[in-house]
């Protein structure tokens, strides 16, 4: 799949990477591409008119502007938005919970079809999203169909475990989760959410006591 990265930070950095060794196509999008040392740098526009996926990495300042300049070249193409809307001072998010960053933005560039993901973990856990729990989680909002199962493989391409978040308004969620993981990380290294399930109707400690005592006869 050719895959336009909007943003060459180490988030875009750390994406790219892991897509490009699952054979995926990848070129960097970013406004002055003569000056990077990105050897498959392009002009955010030819970028994103030459890729099929469109992930999003740059700073939320950046990016609805981004958004609205190339609406036209984003139709009919699957937008990640890695993103998360934080305000100018980076102290917390300007939008939540009435409404989320990519809700916005799919608002600029309704022919696009979008989705979050990848917003809700530090670069560290970008680049080893495995931990000794298992692999990290890596929740998906946006519109179900075709569209959707191929990011949630791409997802599990970078490393994680996908999991279905429902239908984009759920990014009201994920982007405050993401401000959570920021805390929680501040100082203390990569932490990242693993998933766990229990099946309706099942007793798993009255299980785990009669397993218990089998063992002790």
């Amino acid at each position: 799949m050719k895959i336009a990265i909007v943003g060459a930070d180490d988030v875009g950095r750390s994406l790219g990477t892991a897509l490009r060794s699952k054979g995926h196509t990848i070129v960097y999008g970013i406004p002055e591409p003569e000056r990077s040392d990105e050897r498959n740098a392009k002009s955010v526009g030819e970028a994103v008119r030459t890729s099929e996926t469109v992930i999003l990495t740059t700073p939320w300042t950046l990016t609805e502007a981004l958004v609205c300049e190339h609406a036209t070249d984003l139709a009919d193409k699957m937008v990640i938005d890695a993103t998360n809307p934080l305000n100018p001072a980076m102290t917390g998010l300007a939008l939540g919970f009435l409404t989320s960053g990519v809700e916005l933005l799919q608002s600029q560039a309704r022919q696009a079809k979008f989705f979050k993901t990848f917003n809700s973990v530090t670069v560290g856990v970008l680049a080893r999203p495995d931990f000794a729990e298992g692999k990290a989680a890596m929740l998906v909002a946006g519109p179900q169909g075709p569209d959707k199962k191929i990011v949630m493989r791409l997802v599990t391409e970078v490393g994680f475990e996908p999991i279905d978040a429902g239908e984009l308004k759920a990014a009201r969620l994920l982007e405050p989760l993401a401000m959570l993981t920021m805390q929680l990380a501040l100082g203390k290294g990569d932490v990242a959410f693993v998933m766990a399930r229990r099946q309706p109707g099942k007793d798993h400690t009255t299980s785990g006591r009669a397993m218990a005592a089998q063992e002790a006869e």
